[in-house]
């Protein structure tokens, strides 16, 4: 009995622990605040009176009156759609080819006794800190002849270095001796990369995915450069058009008035879909990381 109360007092949280605990949920509970306020921020600016949101100064806690003006703009633009198609495509159809490269080139690097393993790794590591440039990126896109087509998105990300490490180094963290089992039982190097490495590296390949899907989601600059068909522009681009048009003082009054509300509901429009996509994959987040993260 004695024992128990040293146990159930030793395991009571004194006063300094109470106090420690109490400002560190109000520390985190302000960083949560700062964090999530500018996306409140916009979303308010972007429902606005825009002639109320002119005159503002300062934070936004509600929206100035309420106008879904900004909105309707944006999607007034019969591009808009088209923009979605186009993203929608590159972002699905590029990221199962990156994956479908990234995958066995991570198995591969991360597997003990294959030939000039430690060269290879060396030579794309190499390629994360030093690339030819722009000039010499875009003169060979161009000589490939698929720069004003959809393989001028896909292509030339076809596998991201950084990506690609932390794959190798969760493939490394399966245990060998699962991947012996397999061999024995007569599966090749295909068998293991499916049944056994895969399935076990869930968390990771659910970060990976996300990086190379938000990576295409937020494309421009690369579509800018190679794409001058209009029927190819990602989305990105279509919002980029319609802010230039908001601003251009040419436009009538009515668009000019909104033309700053028109900018934060192009943010709205570009980043929302992406942020719905997360809750999905965000338990995913830490432990694809952290398992990332293990050996160098």
């Amino acid at each position: 009995m004695e024992s128990k109360k040293k146990l159930f007092a030793r395991n009571r949280e004194t006063a300094g622990e109470r106090i420690f605990y109490a400002v560190n949920a109000l520390v985190l509970a302000l960083l949560c605040v700062l964090l999530f306020y500018p996306f409140l921020y916009v979303v308010f600016a972007s429902f606005s009176d825009p002639v109320r949101f002119a005159m503002h100064s300062g934070g936004l806690l509600v929206p100035l009156g309420f106008d879904a003006g900004a909105y309707k703009q944006v999607f007034a633009n019969p591009n808009i759609l088209l923009g979605y198609k186009n993203t929608l495509f590159n972002l699905i159809v590029g990221t199962a080819m990156q994956m479908l490269f990234t995958c066995p080139a991570a198995y591969v690097l991360s597997r003990k006794g294959y030939m000039w393993k430690k060269v290879l790794s060396l030579f794309v590591i190499f390629t994360m800190f030093f690339n030819g440039g722009l000039i010499p990126t875009y003169l060979q896109i161009t000589a490939l002849g698929i720069d004003n087509t959809r393989w001028a998105m896909i292509l030339p990300k076809l596998i991201i270095t950084f990506n690609l490490i932390i794959l190798r180094t969760a493939f490394e963290s399966v245990s060998e001796s699962l991947e012996e089992s397999a061999r024995l039982d007569g599966a090749n190097d295909f068998h293991v990369l499916l049944n056994v490495v895969l399935p076990l590296s869930k968390p990771t390949l659910a970060i990976i995915v996300l990086y190379y899907a938000v990576g295409h989601w937020n494309a421009w600059f690369s579509a800018m450069l190679y794409l001058q068909k209009r029927e190819l522009y990602p989305l990105q681009l279509i919002l980029r058009e319609i802010l230039f048009m908001s601003a251009n003082s040419g436009t009538s009054a009515v668009t000019n008035m909104y033309t700053d509300t028109v900018k934060y509901a192009s943010i709205v429009v570009a980043t929302l879909p992406i942020l719905a996509v997360y809750p999905f994959v965000q338990k995913y987040f830490v432990k694809g990381m952290m398992v990332g993260a293990i050996k160098g």
